[in-house]
């Protein structure tokens, strides 16, 4: 039986100390260098999708880099899986934190929002109109079901009203399609007992009381409370995504830098990051952040030398060479593929091949179809 509260008493502050301090330390480091960096914006969009396949690491699934951003472009190869489902879900969530002011995560409207995890990221057009869309499509077709939309005995009416209703039909069929589904309900899905509500209502707790702590230590508390009051049956990766959202809160990194705590965790023996003694959990959550900072300087290090060393090349080039826009494109984007370049750059897949052997560009994927490149 899973306890329902979280004890925040004898917190192992002393021997954290050293390790809080040196994880602040390189988070703000890193931060530091990617606010002043050519090459920020590219690092923070490869950090999401790397991030996003660590987190189903974490949780014990495979998802390749290649497949998420094939998958993400609409250029999947195969039928998606259900775990590069969740990881599609996870990207959208962390660009969405990354996208809202510092705070919003955290919000009660910010929580309700990301818990929809298995719905659109987007709103909901349907919903946002309070169901008057459904309503009177709904309403329509009771309308001529009951005879009244026919007004006489003209044929081509009668013919225009049943393509009406037939179309109506299928409007509220696709809106109930868009629409979340309250998995809450469903006893397939949710065992009966388990009350998120309340899970949720202690985290809350938990993030009220951390409130004035080191912001690192915040950190691996909400992550940890999270964990052990399990809160969400079905997306245990939200917890280490609000982790992350508490640093951005704090003011430790910038507004658009949302810390890959996955990638840093995935580094970490899991005896450690699930042992059954809290201070052991804790240790191996500040270590993980370190480890994240750290992997994240290095990170940007190698595209900033990929972006020295492609940039050589332009040298006695004409005016008119798409290799610059090309070099911009491969550093926006963790790989790139023959479509994606002919239509960034407006040019032939051939010629859109050409140029990836004129940069030397290296191949991610080993295929000889379907195949994506990325910086060296």
């Amino acid at each position: 039986m899973i306890s329902m509260s979280y004890d925040l008493s004898k917190l192992p502050i002393s021997s954290l100390l050293r390790p809080i301090s040196d994880a602040g330390s390189a988070l703000t480091r890193l931060d530091e260098r990617i606010a002043r960096s050519p090459v920020g914006q590219g690092w923070i969009e490869r950090m999401h999708f790397a991030d996003a396949c660590a987190s189903l690491w974490i949780d014990g699934e495979l998802v390749h880099m290649e497949d998420l951003v094939l998958h993400e472009a609409r250029a999947d190869i195969r039928t998606p899986t259900h775990e590069l489902t969740i990881a599609r879900d996870v990207l959208r969530a962390r660009r969405r934190i990354a996208a809202k002011p510092p705070g919003w995560a955290l919000s009660a409207e910010g929580l309700q929002l990301l818990r929809r995890h298995g719905a659109d990221m987007t709103a909901d057009p349907v919903e946002d109109s309070g169901g008057k869309v459904a309503s009177g499509l709904v309403a329509a077709v009771e309308v001529f079901e009951e005879g009244e939309v026919v007004g006489g005995s003209d044929a081509l009416a009668v013919e225009f009203a049943a393509m009406d209703a037939a179309l109506a039909r299928s409007e509220v069929a696709l809106a109930k399609a868009r629409a979340p589904i309250d998995h809450g309900r469903d006893p397939l899905i949710y065992e009966r007992d388990w009350d998120e509500e309340s899970r949720l209502d202690e985290w809350r707790t938990v993030l009220a009381e951390t409130e004035s702590m080191p912001p690192v230590l915040r950190a691996v508390l909400l992550l940890d409370a999270w964990n052990s009051l399990q809160v969400l049956q079905h997306a245990p990766w939200l917890g280490r995504l609000l982790a992350a959202a508490s640093l951005r809160q704090a003011g430790l990194t910038t507004a658009s830098h949302l810390t890959a705590i996955n990638l840093g965790l995935k580094t970490i023996a899991v005896d450690r990051r699930r042992h059954r003694h809290r201070d052991t959990r804790l240790a191996a959550m500040v270590h993980g952040l370190q480890a994240a900072a750290e992997l994240g300087l290095k990170e940007h290090d190698r595209l900033a030398l990929a972006r020295q060393m492609m940039e050589r090349k332009l040298d006695h080039r004409r005016r008119s060479s798409k290799l610059p826009q090309l070099i911009e494109l491969v550093m926006a984007q963790p790989l790139v593929t023959a479509e994606m370049i002919a239509k960034a750059l407006k040019v032939t897949p051939r010629g859109a091949l050409r140029l990836v052997e004129e940069m030397g560009l290296r191949e991610m994927t080993g295929r000889g179809r379907f195949r994506a490149w990325g910086a060296l």
